[in-house]
């Protein structure tokens, strides 16, 4: 109510607020306060905001003054002590900067109050619900194991442990962390399909002479056990889940039976090539699981009838320096190299022990974790770790990546 009479509520035009802001301002004393135009004014703040942000944008538009308000007392105190110590000292210069520290301290106070007048500009969200419609392919990323080698607290400052026991119990946690991430995701999206990619160094081997004294296991030995963990979790995902399993399989440059690493024999100097094999054959008679065990250095898998390709290899092939960029600059490198080929939309990897998720490739962390090697060539620490992401069918794209962090 203002004047006895209920505000209009129709809005009105800026012209119309502006006719009343100065009809108002005739009324009062002195300059327009924005209390006296609330108490005297026919139309609401909710209708003058919506023309005018702030009250002094409307007292400007009509030609009014602003009110300031003024100094605090204990603005006017330190005012006046500064005036009588000009004075006694016939310094102006002192006058001077209190002149200027009490205007600043009145438009700080001005900025302030404009601000809290502002209107907020909100918006609503409606929540949404799955549409039922969607449908993605879970890849899931498993390297690096290094099952059988042993690290010790005081070889890396104490960020580390493995052994052989730990080494099984974060395998558990991954395959554990695989199905909880896939049970979460299924939710919103249909999940026909779950790429399990199995790509290298599960076993750190004896090829260098410091492993060979360290490590707690020999490497058939090792081989062997690294086996019975993978078959155990590709036995617990067909058990835990409804989906088809697709099992892309590769070894690394650690599982070679050679001193140094062969290129075009590679697969067939390979322990991993052979446990590949063997759980290939363990699994026949399972009609959910299918094996594509690498010939080369590459392997291919296309989704949605071919809109999108995956390239999957352990990462060796790519060399990296240690180059302020990270392993960021080689790798595109080698990708754009292989495009000229073969194109792929995401390249899955490892062997760098480094967790990155980028546009064009995943880069999957380590399941040993930090160890004496990472120290000596001062790579950057990382919990142990694999990856999981989706692949979207609607948009050919992946858009959603996790670390799984055993």
């Amino acid at each position: 109510m203002s004047n006895g009479k209920p505000k209009k509520s129709a809005q009105p035009s800026r012209a119309q607020l502006i006719k009343d802001a100065k009809q108002v301002a005739l009324k009062a004393d002195g300059p327009l306060s924005r209390d006296f135009l609330r108490l005297h004014s026919a139309f609401s703040d909710r209708q003058r905001s919506k023309v005018f942000p702030t009250f002094d944008a409307l007292l400007s538009a009509a030609d009014l003054k602003t009110v300031i308000k003024p100094a605090t007392p204990a603005e006017q105190l330190a005012f006046k002590q500064a005036e009588i110590a000009a004075k006694q000292n016939n310094d102006k210069a002192v006058l001077q900067e209190a002149l200027k520290k009490v205007t600043s301290l009145e438009d700080e106070l001005a900025a302030v109050t404009d601000f809290r007048e502002r209107t907020p500009q909100l918006i609503d969200i409606a929540p949404r619900t799955a549409s039922g419609k969607s449908e993605s392919v879970l890849v899931t990323v498993a390297s690096d194991w290094h099952s059988e080698e042993e690290v010790l607290p005081g070889q890396v400052n104490g960020l580390n442990e493995h052994n052989l026991e730990i080494g099984e119990a974060r395998a558990v946690r991954y395959w554990q962390g695989v199905q909880r991430f896939y049970d979460i995701f299924k939710r919103d999206t249909a999940i026909n399909t779950i790429v399990v990619g199995l790509i290298g160094d599960f076993i750190t081997n004896s090829i260098h002479e410091d492993g060979a004294e360290s490590n707690l296991l020999a490497p058939s030995d090792a081989i062997y056990r690294v086996q019975n963990l993978l078959l155990s979790g590709l036995r617990f995902l067909l058990e835990n889940t409804t989906a088809d399993l697709v099992v892309v399989c590769h070894g690394g440059n650690h599982g070679r039976t050679t001193a140094e690493q062969r290129i075009a024999t590679e697969t067939g100097n390979s322990l991993e090539q052979y446990m590949f094999y063997n759980m290939r054959d363990i699994l026949s008679g399972e009609k959910r699981i299918k094996f594509i065990i690498a010939e080369g250095y590459h392997t291919y898998v296309r989704l949605f009838d071919g809109k999108y390709t995956m390239r999957f290899h352990h990462g060796h092939g790519m060399n990296f320096g240690g180059g302020v960029g990270g392993i960021t600059i080689p790798v595109n490198k080698a990708i754009a190299q292989w495009n000229k080929g073969v194109r792929a939309d995401l390249d899955v990897f490892g062997h760098f022990h480094t967790k990155m998720d980028s546009n064009n490739f995943v880069s999957n962390g380590s399941l040993i974790g930090y160890n004496a090697y990472a120290l000596r060539i001062k790579a950057d620490y990382e919990p142990p770790s694999q990856s999981l992401f989706l692949v979207n069918r609607k948009y050919n794209a992946k858009g959603v990546y996790t670390p799984i962090f055993v």
